[in-house]
């Protein structure tokens, strides 16, 4: 399944209409409708490519009973002083739109190629959390938000005490909701407005754990398993760039990107400018200046790599492709944890809630997909070149 080179701005060229109809076609392919597919293609992928792959297995099947794992794929030296790491499914349901963008990338021999003339490995990081992707939730087995979950849990964790006056109108006893509820939390936006509404839900909160964005009080599995890749395969490096895919905020088939580091690395933020920026064309997102359409968070993984590979000049972004309106999303999310608190709801009703669930975090058409693998594609050539700039 080769993806056609390119002019380093999207996978098609200039070629002809007839092969950038076919290219299209292999683009969605490398896409899939479950996580067992997707574990199956992106093996493939390495396998065909002649990649070494480690498994890191889940203590717990999948939902129709097949092997879980993170799977970890190096393409280039294993002491590879350059490294570009590209990370799927850290939110569960959003590895369908990050692991078909790692099937296109290890099919794509023009972009190997670039990394290869770099001196620049590749780490793939395929379904950080397996269980959230295959269970079609968001969240891990332990029912934690995985980007809250980076906390020092030996010490107080941050309190959430808005998200705790909210609890109950967020999860009600029955779904659908009613209309007392529906107006209830419609006032709170009028008159808190929708960012605080926002920043209130998803921020991460540490209290309830039947709840929305819980962040857990110890690391879950898949935090623990991400540190052993690191210290495995990336404490090495003295110069890493990591790409982490996650879907769900902004216009369908955008993409925003947003600084993944801390608040007073000027420099990372720098790299990441020059790197990613496009001179304005994709400005890279805060959270400290408003910028983001996220929400300021809490317990980030991306935090992990500052601890596991500290003797590395680090720089990272996170990659936000936009799906549907923020509303839809929070009212698939609110059900989603509704029914995972009532496991006795219909069947019918149960499997309308993972379908949009699904639906929310991944748009299932050619025309989305094609857009997510050029916008990528761009951001790893991009780090591939701040890797080498940086070297030179």
């Amino acid at each position: 399944m080769p993806i056609i080179a390119d002019d380093g701005n999207n996978p098609y060229g200039s070629c002809g209409e007839n092969q950038r109809v076919e290219s299209i076609m292999q683009v969605v392919e490398a896409f899939s409708s479950s996580y067992a597919q997707a574990r199956v293609k992106f093996l493939d992928a390495a396998r065909e490519a002649g990649l070494p792959v480690t498994s890191y297995p889940h203590p717990l099947p999948g939902r129709d009973g097949e092997v879980l794992a993170l799977d970890v794929a190096l393409d280039g030296p294993p002491d590879a002083d350059q490294l570009l790491m590209l990370s799927s499914g850290c939110h569960g349901v959003e590895g369908y739109c990050g692991s078909g963008v790692q099937v296109a990338a290890l099919y794509d021999a023009a972009f190997r190629a670039s990394c290869a003339a770099a001196g620049v490995a590749v780490l793939y990081l395929h379904a950080l959390n397996p269980y959230g992707f295959s269970y079609i939730r968001r969240l891990t087995h332990e029912n934690v938000d995985l980007n809250r979950n980076f906390q020092d849990f030996s010490k107080p964790l941050p309190e959430n005490r808005v998200y705790r006056d909210l609890h109950s109108l967020l999860l009600p006893d029955k779904w659908p909701p009613g209309p007392l509820n529906v107006a209830a939390l419609a006032w709170y936006v009028v008159t808190h407005g929708m960012k605080a509404g926002q920043a209130a839900v998803s921020g991460g909160q540490y209290e309830f754990a039947d709840g929305l964005f819980y962040g857990g009080v110890a690391p879950t599995w898949s935090n623990q398993a991400l540190r052993q890749v690191l210290r495995a395969h990336a404490a090495h490096a003295g110069r890493l760039a990591w790409i982490d895919l996650h879907t769900g905020l902004g216009a369908a088939g955008a993409c925003e990107r947003g600084f993944a580091g801390k608040s007073d690395d000027h420099a990372g933020m720098a790299r990441a400018r020059q790197w990613w920026g496009g001179n304005g064309a994709t400005p890279i997102t805060t959270f400290g200046d408003g910028s983001s359409v996220s929400a300021p968070l809490t317990g980030l993984m991306w935090s992990a790599v500052f601890d596991e590979c500290p003797n590395a000049e680090i720089t990272a972004i996170g990659m936000e492709f936009g799906t549907k309106s923020l509303l839809q999303v929070l009212q698939a999310l609110r059900a989603e944890q509704w029914l995972t608190n009532h496991p006795g709801a219909p069947a019918a009703q149960a499997a309308q809630i993972r379908q949009d669930l699904r639906d929310a975090f991944f748009v299932d058409t050619p025309d989305w997909k094609e857009k997510i693998v050029s916008q990528a594609r761009q951001a790893m050539l991009q780090a591939i070149d701040g890797l080498n700039s940086a070297k030179n």
